[in-house]
């Protein structure tokens, strides 16, 4: 199935379900609430880029991730929920970058965000139409709003509701009151807004150290909510900005951006995760005083909050993943065991299996915790449908069929998918010395097996009815070559095969042809389902660390052989190796000719079984 495809068969899917998100968009359509909407704002310094915000729209959602890092297994959720629901119900999803913090934002992040988007499948850009004739480009920065925000900041100084505070941070914080305490007003609350709009004006003009004065939205320092206790709103940081360069010295604080941007893009739906619902009340606050000064037009933004990615067996805290690549417990930002989607990419998950997970988990205001072999579940689905077939053994043993040909070859021929017979068949090189799984001999057989051992016949698979007489062992008595006769009539796809009931199945290439490789198995990162989480029996006051839960197994590196149709692999390009599950040629080590292989996933979920597992 194609990506394009792909998408369409989610989307189409996703519309037949429902959660409470699709719930209160429907029920505002059926109302008419967004049918006439409109961007109606000032101009200003950010109009040039706000250009595309101006056709109307029934819905806009917006992706707004901070360029500090790399997008993980949540933001996929994130990123197929909001570009999922502007799709189905014809509206536009922005893909908007909250760079409020310059000591913690790079390019290079931000540059990796749009790759991400884009490879999951989804675009911020609309292609000309009769009703948009030059298109439509819904890719913004924050910090294209900072002379809009400063702006309105001054209106809120000038309007009694910020104020610019002298304490110090530790001040500040032990004046706030604790959740079940109010806290207590700052001496510097009553300050003029003569004195406030000075202040705040030198602070932009550099006068003042960092951490010398914040601004402080005026509320209410008793509130029940302690995010309405005046909330910082900008704070000076004397640094370069990675879009803005040095042009500012002081830069607003997130939760004060936020529902500006928002309002100035004309988003209708702010979808965030649950740890936002207490912000709630100052994201409608803010918004209701700009609007009440004209800064801001109604319908103003609603913000709908949902329950974040828990998922078993990873961590996804930004804190944890630095820890990781830092302390070299991975290999980078784009190793395949860590939980980002760089890693996951390069580890050969398909985009179309996480928009399948993310259908299929839904969308709820409850916290749970999702298995990862429902992930798993989703890339196996996909890639059982996409995946071209192919032959490998990882863990090789030499047989010599004594009674073939010296020096002959021939060609058997295999599907390269059974379920596409249009993809046809391939040429598989069948000579005198293959290579077979190692588990696949057995020179004294346990009970029911049915491969090979000393006088059972097994098919080569593709190939010919072989029968074992014998094998050889190594100085330390391992067997290092198992010795059997070809049945020259019994070849597949021959009218002599179907003569020859056997009961073994063997997988083999031929070692005159094979391709040696670098083969990487990865595996889960974690051991346990919830690492650093107290177990059983542990002391109460127990505090675990979670990398003493990383899983020693997670990585195994081998050489293996492969058929020769492996050889000229491309990078990114996915497999199934027949029996032993889905592998994708490494994007950033392959070379012509000389692919490495990472395992994707297994054929079926084994991990109960593994050593390294706990439960």
């Amino acid at each position: 199935m194609s990506q394009e495809s792909s998408s369409n068969a989610a989307s189409s899917s996703a519309l037949a379900s429902t959660n409470f998100i699709r719930n209160i968009i429907e029920s505002e359509l059926a109302a008419g609430k967004h049918a006439a909407r409109r961007w109606s704002g000032r101009p200003g310094p950010a109009a040039q880029q706000l250009a595309g915000a101006l056709d109307p729209a029934k819905i806009r959602t917006r992706f707004p991730p901070e360029p500090n890092g790399y997008l993980h297994f949540g933001h996929a959720k994130s990123i197929c929920l909001n570009f999922g629901l502007a799709q189905d119900y014809g509206g536009r999803c922005h893909l908007r970058f909250d760079d409020t913090n310059p000591e913690k934002e790079e390019q290079e992040y931000v540059d990796s965000i749009v790759d991400s988007v884009r490879w999951l499948g989804f675009s911020w850009e609309e292609p000309a139409s009769e009703a948009l004739p030059e298109g439509e480009c819904n890719l913004y920065f924050a910090s294209n709003y900072f002379d809009w925000m400063v702006e309105f900041a001054e209106y809120l100084i000038a309007s009694g509701h910020a104020y610019v505070e002298s304490q110090s941070a530790e001040q500040m914080r032990a004046s706030r009151g604790t959740l079940t305490e109010g806290g207590s007003e700052s001496p510097f609350r009553e300050r003029s807004v003569e004195e406030n709009l000075d202040l705040f004006k030198r602070m932009q003009r550099g006068e003042f150290p960092d951490g010398a004065h914040v601004l402080r939205a005026k509320i209410d320092m008793g509130s029940a909510n302690i995010n309405l206790r005046d909330p910082a709103i900008y704070r000076i940081r004397h640094a370069s900005h990675h879009n803005t360069g040095d042009r500012w010295c002081v830069y607003p604080m997130y939760t004060y951006a936020h529902p500006i941007e928002d309002a100035l893009e004309n988003i209708t739906h702010s979808i965030c995760t649950l740890e936002f619902a207490d912000q709630r009340p100052f994201y409608d606050w803010l918004l209701e005083r700009l609007a009440e000064g004209g800064l801001l037009q109604r319908p103003l933004p609603q913000q709908i909050e949902f329950s974040r990615l828990n998922l078993s067996y990873i961590v996804l805290s930004k804190r944890k993943l630095i820890q990781l690549v830092d302390e070299k417990h991975v290999a980078g930002w784009d190793d395949p065991r860590l939980p980002t989607l760089v890693g996951a990419r390069r580890r050969g998950y398909p985009a179309a299996g996480f928009r399948l997970f993310a259908e299929r988990i839904g969308v709820s205001r409850s916290d749970s915790l999702i298995e990862y072999s429902l992930l798993e579940d989703t890339m196996r689905e996909v890639l059982n449908e996409s995946a071209e077939r192919r032959i490998a053994v990882l863990d090789p043993l030499r047989l010599i069929i004594d009674n073939y040909p010296a020096g002959e070859s021939e060609d058997c021929f295999a599907p390269n998918h059974p379920l596409k017979p249009e993809l046809g068949k391939r040429a598989m090189p069948f000579g005198g010395e293959l290579w077979i799984e190692r588990e696949d001999f057995m020179a004294q057989p346990s009970k029911g097996y049915h491969r090979l051992y000393p006088g059972n016949m097994a098919r080569l698979r593709h190939g010919f009815v072989v029968k074992c007489t014998g094998f050889d062992v190594d100085d330390s008595g391992v067997v290092s070559a198992v010795h059997c006769d070809y049945l020259p009539d019994s070849k597949s796809g021959t009218p002599g095969a179907d003569t020859y009931k056997v009961k073994g199945n063997l997988h083999w290439v031929s070692a005159a042809h094979a391709c040696r490789a670098e083969v990487r198995l990865y595996d889960r990162l974690f051991a346990v389902p919830s690492p650093g989480a107290r177990r059983e029996g542990d002391p109460e006051d127990l505090e675990r660390d979670f990398r003493d839960d990383l899983n020693p197994h997670s990585m195994q590196v081998i050489a293996a052989w492969l058929e020769p149709a492996l050889k000229n692999a491309r990078a990114e390009e996915c497999f199934q190796f027949e029996r032993h599950g889905y592998f994708v040629a490494d994007r950033i080590d392959s070379r012509a000719g000389a692919p490495v292989f990472n395992r994707t996933v297994t054929l079926r979920d084994v991990w109960s079984s593994k050593p390294g597992a706990k439960k």
